[in-house]
């Protein structure tokens, strides 16, 4: 464009009655992805979209958090993970399997070498690591179950909510009311799901409470912002829709009731009570929770084939995770003092 028609765009989006603002992208922001080193038997919709969107990242894992790494990025994904040290809450119907066994002896064996004597007390380690990495001005966006876990192993600092089966002995007796709901980043009030072979961490997930929801009427909507006043919930929700199709995940969605009132909804199911995209503030840094494992597969369950992301070239369940890539590489304005 030469630079008139380029000053003719500008000039129609400062216009006072268009929801639009023109943002300057400053950097590629330097991008870690939280995954173990091991293959997992499921895919990260994270990582297939940075791969396909030819974008450049590191994988890390609890080594690299431990030993102070994260402040070498500037955003930090976190997906399908389990922060409080039940194993996914796998045990009810894959704890014979083998990738089961071998992953949870490998995470025992790397606790140990970090010099843990539990894995749910080194991941409550590497979640107060990634606590601090935000609060210092770090950008984390995590889905599926990554979003409950992390906040459930902070609330539960201190407190042993793991039974026999994840570390070898009981849990603390009267664990529930030994929860700090201040130290978390999104939710607040939840109960934590006692049954070990149950494969649910707590009660801020919706999957089990949503069986009246019909596939081909599961959606959610995103929020409308002022462009000019929000440019940063504004950026996040950018898509070619208002209304995105839902999908499954351990995580699916947030109970409405149980998010935090300083936590950002950015999308939502209004009739089934569900925050499915929020998006906060914690000390210098911002944070963003997705529910769902990925958005062009409706319900992805163990062992199934990746997406082939070719073929969903225009999908705005991936744009959303995008958008999030965006947001680190624009220009941020200097706050009053």
């Amino acid at each position: 464009m030469s630079d008139g028609q380029t000053q003719s765009i500008l000039d129609e989006i400062s216009s006072p009655s268009k929801n639009q603002e023109a943002v300057i992208l400053e950097k590629a922001p330097k991008i870690a992805v939280y995954s173990p080193k091991s293959n997992q038997p499921w895919d990260d919709a994270v990582t297939m979209a940075l791969t396909y969107a030819e974008i450049p990242y590191i994988t890390i894992y609890d080594e690299e958090v431990l030993d102070n790494k994260l402040v070498l990025y500037d955003w930090l994904h976190l997906h399908h993970e389990d922060f409080t040290g039940q194993y996914g809450k796998f045990y009810g119907a894959y704890r014979a399997a083998p990738w089961y066994i071998e992953g949870k002896l490998e995470a025992e064996a790397l606790a140990a070498k970090l010099g843990y004597s539990k894995v749910s007390e080194e991941k409550r380690a590497v979640a107060l690591k990634i606590r601090n990495y935000v609060i210092g001005g770090g950008f984390m966006f995590a889905m599926c179950s990554a979003t409950d876990s992390f906040d459930i192993s902070l609330a539960a600092d201190g407190v042993d909510i793991c039974e026999p089966m994840f570390d070898g002995d009981p849990s603390d007796a009267n664990y529930q009311s030994r929860l700090n709901f201040n130290k978390t980043f999104a939710f607040t009030n939840f109960t934590l799901e006692r049954n070990p072979l149950r494969y649910e961490f707590s009660s801020i997930d919706m999957t089990s409470k949503r069986n009246n929801v019909a596939r081909e009427t599961d959606y959610f909507s995103l929020m409308d912002f002022s462009a000019k006043w929000d440019p940063v919930p504004t950026m996040l929700c950018q898509n070619h829709t208002s209304l995105v199709k839902g999908f499954m995940g351990q995580t699916t969605a947030f109970e409405r009731n149980e998010v935090k009132p300083t936590v950002l909804i950015l999308g939502e199911n209004k009739i089934n009570g569900e925050a499915r995209y929020i998006h906060g503030i914690k000390g210098k840094g911002f944070f963003t929770f997705y529910g769902g494992h990925d958005p062009e597969d409706y319900q992805h369950r163990v062992g199934d084939p990746k997406t082939e992301l070719e073929l969903h070239p225009n999908s705005p369940g991936y744009r959303l995770i995008l958008n999030n890539v965006l947001f680190p590489a624009a220009r941020k304005k200097k706050q009053k003092t």
